[in-house]
């Protein structure tokens, strides 16, 4: 009893999910610079629900991340430095499934005053579970390219769940948004002003920022200490910020949930 008090104490965190069925779109290359960046940059408290089984990849990142900072001297120096200087632990990334995600985030709010826990979902609608999930969410963003493969899928997944799962008194869906995502070239073409009626025809809302297609959102820990951008553990590189628009891309989310 005082267990379940406790829970309805605590302030909830907002859910959040980068969400597509179309493989290769960024949605965990997303959640993973959207979460490090709020937490290490911008003194928000996030967690990570990694339920994309079977592959985890966050959680991947995560082991990977930790037993070079463990075992390398140049990053264990800048994992001191980084904790030492905003007085905070590294964001939990928790192993899940769709089954279980919702009461994995449920049991880990009571352990820290989370503002944000992003969760890392499995595209494949045919699952009871995914869309239980979905539909516990408070936001998903879905980031898209302009192909037309890409685009119309995307597009027949979000309306699949506006339709079904966005419903008064059935989901706690706040909103749907989509997102640019790997755009070539510094300024967006006339195709993507095509494609934007047609999403505003659609009832469905686009982020202003765009992100560029750029080697940088691949940079990890690596022997040869190259700057960090994709990390779990550490803040994107402030040089490698420049130009990547995610600075942008989480004023504008914030401003969105706002």
């Amino acid at each position: 009893m005082f267990h379940e008090k406790y829970i309805q104490m605590k302030k909830k965190p907002i859910y959040v999910a980068f969400s597509t069925q179309k493989g290769g779109a960024g949605k965990t290359t997303l959640t993973v610079l959207v979460a490090s960046y709020l937490h290490y940059l911008r003194d928000y408290n996030v967690a990570v629900i990694d339920c994309d089984y079977p592959q985890h990849s966050i959680v991947e990142m995560r082991e990977r991340d930790l037993k070079l900072a463990l075992d390398d001297e140049y990053y264990k120096k800048m994992a001191y430095e980084q904790f030492t200087r905003i007085n905070k632990k590294a964001y939990p990334v928790i192993e899940s499934n769709t089954k279980e995600a919702i009461a994995d985030a449920e049991y880990l709010i009571p352990q820290g005053d989370y503002d944000f826990i992003f969760f890392d979902l499995p595209g494949t609608m045919n699952n009871e579970h995914l869309i239980h999930s979905l539909a516990e969410m408070d936001y998903l963003i879905a980031p898209i390219s302009a192909d037309r493969v890409v685009l119309e899928s995307t597009l027949n997944y979000l309306l699949v769940v506006k339709e079904h799962i966005m419903q008064p008194g059935k989901s706690n869906i706040k909103n749907l948004y989509l997102l640019w995502n790997m755009v070539d070239g510094r300024e967006k073409s006339e195709l993507y002003e095509v494609y934007e009626t047609v999403i505003g025809e659609l009832g469905f809302q686009m982020f202003g920022t765009f992100l560029p297609d750029t080697k940088r959102f691949r940079h990890e820990q690596s022997f040869n200490h190259k700057s960090l951008f994709r990390s779990t553990l550490f803040a994107p590189d402030k040089a490698l910020l420049k130009g990547s628009n995610l600075d942008m891309l989480a004023d504008e989310f914030l401003n969105q949930i706002k």
